[in-house]
């Protein structure tokens, strides 16, 4: 009998210590690398391609079950497109996480709204936060209302809080002990997880998909913590005349001429303003030409809001895809 992994859905192993799945005794729940981030905070990191799940959404898609498509406020990529072309013949959900991150005084509906660009069919939308269990009743008799059999699906790019999202789920309406690892780093989740609810409700846990031009793939731990808001985040605006150039940290650096920009990223970052181009050294530029209310999206860090027409540079490792898209805020 195939026995899985509780926090990662690995199958579990006791014949080689270096692959996932490894534990010295087959009786036990949880396996090593699991075990390790949840009590060491120490993370193995396991290669993964986006080549095995799309195999995972081809069976998806073989159904007509409820697929809970989860999305991180904070970080809309893309990348949703092709998620969602593979899944035509199911009903999908919108959860849009991390409500706690933006700010307060932003219309969700503005926000909700603003994803019909990558759908028009969604069964509906809905926005949470799981660090505040904020609407999870209301996303509980959604879920019921569309749902097609007991099966649905949770899907999404790495770090969109599928997995903390279950967790609070499990918290709210069970009586379980068990628990999914969660990770600020990629390709936690390995394997599909079932979460048994109620005899009407199961949840199948998929692994992440990676979004490969993601700054967040790249930078050490110490620096994602930083990246990665714990608290609603601060906007910070400048209001730019003639060339000036910003540095987040020594990630990136932003060349800005006679505009208006607010940056939307962790306020624990470090933003500095010079007047004087700096040394990027391999830094690679990044060139756009922009209309006004657009976002600069730097995928892993956030996005900056520029309030009128030009150009903008932005220097970033040469693996990082930033991309331009109308203004979310």
């Amino acid at each position: 009998m195939i026995k899985k992994c509780i926090g990662c859905g690995s199958v579990l192993q006791d014949s080689h210590p270096d692959e996932i799945g490894y534990v010295t005794d087959l009786e036990k729940e949880l396996c090593e690398r699991c075990f390790k981030i949840r009590h060491y905070n120490h993370y193995q990191t396991v290669q993964k391609t986006n080549q095995e799940y799309q195999s995972i959404l081809l069976d998806i898609s073989k159904t007509n079950d409820l697929v809970l498509l989860i999305v991180d406020l904070f970080h809309i990529s893309p990348v949703i497109e092709d998620i969602l072309s593979y899944l035509k013949n199911n009903p999908v959900l919108l959860v849009m996480t991390k409500r706690d991150v933006l700010p307060k005084s932003i219309y969700e509906k503005r926000l909700l709204d603003y994803m019909d660009q990558y759908s028009s069919s969604f069964v509906d939308k809905i926005m949470i936060s799981s660090n505040k269990n904020y609407q999870f009743d209301l996303l509980y008799e959604k879920i019921k209302t569309y749902q097609t059999s007991s099966k649905v699906y949770v899907v999404g790019l790495t770090n969109a809080g599928k997995s903390t999202m279950l967790n609070q789920f499990m918290k709210n309406y069970t009586d379980f002990n068990q628990c999914i690892t969660t990770s600020m780093q990629p390709s936690t989740t390995l394997d599909t997880i079932e979460i048994k609810i109620d005899d009407t409700l199961t949840f199948i846990d998929t692994p992440g998909i990676l979004d490969e031009g993601n700054l967040l793939n790249i930078v050490p731990l110490k620096m994602m913590k930083k990246m990665i808001p714990k608290k609603e985040i601060k906007p910070i605006s400048y209001q730019i005349k003639g060339t000036q150039y910003l540095w987040v940290e020594d990630i990136c650096m932003i060349s800005v001429t006679n505009n208006d920009i607010i940056f939307y990223i962790s306020n624990v970052l470090k933003l500095n303003r010079f007047y004087k181009k700096k040394d990027t050294g391999k830094l690679k530029c990044h060139h756009f030409i922009v209309e006004e209310k657009t976002d600069l999206v730097i995928p892993g860090l956030g996005f900056i809001k520029i309030m009128k027409k030009g150009t903008i540079d932005v220097y970033l490792d040469e693996r990082v895809k930033p991309f331009i898209r109308k203004s979310f805020i």
